[in-house]
């Protein structure tokens, strides 16, 4: 086999792949790939420079996306625009708006409390499909359910195809580099 994978040694949080390739001479790359970060590096590596090494890359690609990533203050104050641009009538803005580890949902919304959450996920999504799923959970400060109200509002957003098609990508990608589950045998009586 051209190319060994493991999981760098110390890092708990499932997301950091370490490749090492044969192919490789000295040059050493960083990527984020199906929601891992992937450090490829030369096979001939040796462990100490490898773990000296692999930490600087992931660091890169955390700041580089960090760097990407709007800031909470920057949604909320991204809502109030489309809200002010699209749907005027609503008046309620959010509390608070927070990025979460979200792996089923694309965002949420409590009306009680006017706070918005949105999956983590989105942080390097596009501006389009952010601001579909924003403006999609800013009108339940407003509307609770995804009644005609709701539907009449939301299609007010212009690039809501595109937006859908972007997440239900997302998602089938997800799916498609999910590890696959084990089925478990059904018993008969």
């Amino acid at each position: 086999m051209d190319e060994e994978a493991l999981t760098l040694p110390g890092i708990d949080e499932g997301e950091i792949l370490v490749i090492r390739s044969s192919r490789r001479k000295r040059n050493i790359s960083a990527y984020r790939q199906g929601g891992r970060i992937v450090v490829s590096i030369p096979a001939r590596m040796s462990k100490a420079d490898e773990r000296a090494i692999v930490p600087e890359m992931i660091a890169k690609i955390r700041a580089t996306e960090g760097a990407k990533t709007p800031t909470e203050s920057a949604l909320a104050q991204r809502i109030d625009e489309l809200l002010s641009e699209l749907a005027p009538e609503i008046t309620a803005r959010p509390v608070s708006v927070t990025w979460r580890a979200m792996r089923e949902r694309w965002g949420s919304c409590t009306g009680l409390d006017q706070t918005i959450r949105i999956s983590d996920r989105l942080k390097l999504a596009p501006d389009y499909a952010l601001d579909y799923v924003l403006f999609h959970e800013a009108i339940h400060l407003e509307h609770f359910d995804h009644g005609s109200a709701f539907n009449e509002l939301l299609s007010r957003f212009e690039g809501s195809e595109l937006a859908s098609a972007y997440l239900d990508g997302y998602e089938a990608a997800e799916r498609a580099l999910a590890e696959p589950v084990e089925l478990k045998k059904l018993r008969t009586k």
